[in-house]
């Protein structure tokens, strides 16, 4: 087996690069993926694997091969080079070199009445991460990420999702293309924001749905508030007129799914 031992070997200098720029990451197709459980959902997402490291001292080969039935490159890493490509303060000792998926809309696989939610110019990967965990706790089925202010697979967006970028269908597009398949789909839209809107708990989201959130600081674009079926509002009941965009995502997806386990 391949050990590595210093900073300075130019793999590892290389998976660095990977943390740290998005650029790096769109040339290579490649990222990296930190931690067992991180892995397995990668796996089960079925994303390709090419190496993965791992410190012995806290994870054994053992445990690496009962991981992945997936033939891989396998690198036992020193203490020093794992503290260089370790993202988390928390550890578990193994990290991946993954490959990445186009993430297009003509990928998304769609059921009878889909749900879906359109994410459009999230800056915080933590909200982000939070709305991942969301989507995949209400099993919905897609994210549409319009106007990507950062790269999916930022170890920010994994790390605040635990995992969930890889448990979710996922596209990434533009405004634009995002409304385009939702009317070519005959999905109805229904936009978060203050204008024109109705009381989200008075629409019906039963049938085929796309429930649309934008930034804390300007909300949804006039784009999708021209194109929407219907802008709608949660209702402030004390003195701030927003809540936090994953808060009020979670608060449309679990509404969406209410109407649809009990209609």
């Amino acid at each position: 087996m391949k050990q590595i031992t210093s900073v300075q070997n130019p793999f590892i200098k290389s998976l660095v690069q990977l943390q740290e720029k998005a650029k790096s990451r769109k040339q290579t197709g490649t990222f990296l993926i930190e931690g067992k459980r991180e892995i397995e959902l990668a796996l089960k997402g079925n994303y390709e694997l090419e190496t993965i490291l791992f410190l012995p001292e806290i994870i054994s080969e053992e445990q690496i091969n009962k991981l992945t039935n997936q033939q891989l490159n396998v690198i036992e890493i020193s203490k020093d080079v794992y503290q260089k490509l370790a993202y988390r303060d928390s550890t578990e000792g193994i990290i991946a070199v993954a490959k990445s998926k186009s993430l297009q809309l003509s990928d998304l696989k769609l059921k009878k009445n889909p749900l879906i939610l359109v994410l459009e110019s999230i800056e915080k990967p933590g909200n982000i991460g939070a709305m991942l965990r969301t989507a995949d706790a209400a099993n919905i089925d897609a994210v549409i990420i319009a106007n990507p202010k950062s790269d999916i697979y930022n170890p920010n967006n994994i790390r605040s999702s635990v995992g969930c970028v890889f448990t979710n269908q996922i596209a990434v597009c533009t405004t634009e293309e995002a409304i385009a398949f939702l009317k070519e789909n005959n999905i109805a839209i229904y936009s978060a924001t203050l204008q024109n809107s109705n009381e989200y708990h008075k629409e019906s989201y039963i049938s085929a749905t796309a429930l649309v959130v934008g930034t804390e600081a300007t909300g949804v674009s006039q784009t999708f508030r021209d194109n929407t079926t219907q802008n709608i509002i949660i209702p402030m009941q004390g003195e701030i007129d927003s809540m936090n965009v994953s808060v009020a995502a979670a608060i449309l997806l679990f509404e969406a799914k209410r109407q649809r386990n009990f209609k």
